[in-house]
């Protein structure tokens, strides 16, 4: 069964930055695309940003240059490190994997993914 844990998330003012984490059982090999979406409440889940096993990205436009999406191997671990939170960033973020080859067709679209986290809560207010 795979498993992908996220953490790293919690309360910050605007401004502030997180890092959250998500721990799988999944090695890279195995595993053509990663990403981070996230739903806030009353909304649809939106891609936040992607990355490909060719180390290719993709970012939603409300967050390109804040965050940033990145692997470590050793670890099995995704990580997107979120700079200049807003407000409006709060949501629950979602770690997802793609197993079945899918993503390639967009990689920020949630019905290309096939293995999903938890999620863990970010909320951003002042």
């Amino acid at each position: 069964e795979v498993q992908l844990v996220e953490s790293g998330g919690g309360s910050v003012q605007p401004g502030r930055s997180l890092r959250l984490s998500c721990e799988t059982s999944l090695s890279w090999k195995n595993t053509n695309y990663m990403a981070w979406f996230r739903q806030a409440p009353g909304k649809d889940r939106e891609g936040v940003a992607s990355l490909g096993r060719a180390g290719n990205t993709a970012y939603a436009a409300s967050v390109r240059g804040r965050f940033t999406i990145s692997h470590d191997d050793a670890k099995n671990t995704l990580f997107l490190q979120m700079n200049v939170l807003k407000l409006e960033d709060t949501a629950i973020y979602y770690c997802a994997a793609d197993t079945l080859g899918n993503a390639y067709r967009g990689s920020l679209q949630p019905h290309f993914y096939n293995n999903w986290g938890q999620g863990t809560q970010v909320t951003v207010s002042s």
